[in-house]
């Protein structure tokens, strides 16, 4: 039996840091435990962290290793190589292919209800080894996918139109990479069409460069600062309070597709509804032609990663 309360993080790097940082400032959890090869490091990060606490949320922040995580209902995976400056996300495959091998043998050991939260990239690619290596249902091991890239078409898009990015309703989809598409064919804001709405405010509706901005934000962030954390550790916060608290709510993260939208048996980001236990169903929301064929084009360009892994 898992403890709703008790939460893992595994990786203490800058990505890991900052997601256990926004958890616990954000109240969702009572304990977190991190766990890094440099235990040194997790427990000067579990220091910095609760030292802070007592301005925010009572959370118990704490450096361990595996066996600390048992009964923790959700493990959020952050470990592995970064990505070098100019490196795609594919690259990082085999390098960290062997780092998920290692950890998801030690979480089937000691939390194996747990649902595991994959951060570490190429993330599709490693959600799916992680599935395979795991053998935990479908619907209990999840990637971030693309739910930074849709913020940051939210964002974009929202700055382009003179309007609140939260009231923009649109997804990014597929691999959460150089492959990934925006579904332009059902953006709308707040319920009106995005093309209509263009014409209701005089503006152009040709966004293929804002897309290209979506597409590099990351390689731009990493020349710049060399690293991208704080984005993607509120995306954390966001797919886990969706898990923890059962909303119900609809995130395009990274999971089994089994034939959804007519993919096979890859890991990739779709719109999916995420409640207590992980991913409910799987949206498969219409898309024109284009689309569906960019989808199955970002789909063949993981599967033929890891076929190259014998997977």
């Amino acid at each position: 039996m898992t403890n709703s309360q008790k939460c893992g993080i595994i990786g203490c790097g800058s990505v890991g840091a900052a997601a256990a940082y926004t958890l616990a400032t954000h109240g969702l959890f009572s304990e977190l435990v991190l766990v890094d090869t440099n235990r040194q490091r997790a427990r000067g990060e579990a220091m910095d962290i609760s030292h802070g606490v007592s301005f925010s949320q009572p959370c118990r922040v704490i450096d361990g290793g595996y066996d600390d995580l048992r009964d923790a209902a959700m493990v959020i995976i952050a470990a592995g190589v970064g990505q070098r400056p100019g490196e795609s996300r594919l690259d990082l495959l085999t390098r960290n292919a062997a780092v998920m091998r290692a950890i998801i043998a030690e979480i089937t050991r000691v939390c194996p209800d747990a649902v595991l939260l994959i951060v570490s990239n190429p993330v599709d690619l490693l959600t799916a080894i992680a599935l395979r290596l795991s053998g935990f249902p479908p619907a209990r091991v999840i990637g971030t996918g693309t739910v930074l890239d849709t913020a940051r078409l939210k964002f974009l898009l929202g700055q382009a139109l003179g309007v609140d990015g939260r009231n923009v309703h649109a997804f990014v989809i597929g691999e959460h990479g150089d492959s990934e598409l925006a579904v332009w064919s059902g953006a709308n804001i707040s319920g009106v069409d995005l093309a209509d709405y263009c014409v209701c405010r005089g503006l152009s509706d040709d966004f293929s460069g804002l897309f290209e901005s979506v597409r590099r934000a990351a390689y731009e962030i990493i020349e710049g600062k060399g690293a991208t954390y704080f984005g993607i550790a509120m995306s954390v916060l966001r797919i886990a309070t969706c898990i923890m608290r059962g909303e119900h709510s609809v995130l395009p993260v990274s999971c089994h597709a089994a034939g959804h939208y007519g993919l096979g048996d890859v890991c990739i980001g779709l719109p999916c509804v995420i409640g207590r236990g992980g991913v409910e169903s799987v949206l498969d929301i219409p898309l024109s032609g284009d689309e569906q064929r960019q989808l199955h084009r970002s789909a063949e360009t993981l599967r033929q990663a890891l076929d190259q892994l014998g997977l």
